[in-house]
């Protein structure tokens, strides 16, 4: 399969960031993520999949925790970081641009119902 980075979202995830929609096969899928300036997602834990994401431009932290395990990475291009399953992650744009991020998703994103929101470090701006 080959595709082109669509202009609009095709949804927006359960966490509030706009979702572009690349490849699916068998194994994973691949899509461009969206976390407009300004803006915080909602934190959410995945049950069955778990997510690789390569940050291609924007500035933000992300918070993580797993178990007894937490921490804040600083976002910025070039970055890549794991969210496995399981993770409460939640994301906080605090530059002036979007954060774009490449996310691949193994296995394939199930649907809306994959996403349990949960409590994070910051209140939320976005979110469905």
């Amino acid at each position: 399969d080959t595709n082109h980075l669509p202009n609009d979202a095709d949804e927006i995830a359960p966490d509030g960031s706009e979702v572009r929609l690349l490849l699916t096969l068998d194994s994973g899928g691949m899509a461009d993520l969206t976390i407009p300036a300004g803006h915080t997602i909602r934190a959410v834990r995945h049950q069955t999949v778990e997510e690789i994401w390569y940050i291609v431009s924007g500035r933000g932290d992300m918070g993580r925790s797993l178990g007894d395990a937490e921490s804040v990475v600083t976002l910025e291009p070039g970055l890549a970081l794991s969210i496995p399953v399981g993770t409460t992650f939640q994301v906080k744009n605090t530059g002036t641009d979007d954060i774009c991020v490449v996310g691949q998703t193994m296995p394939p994103w199930p649907g809306n119902d994959e996403a349990i929101v949960c409590e994070g470090p910051w209140p939320p701006t976005l979110g469905p």
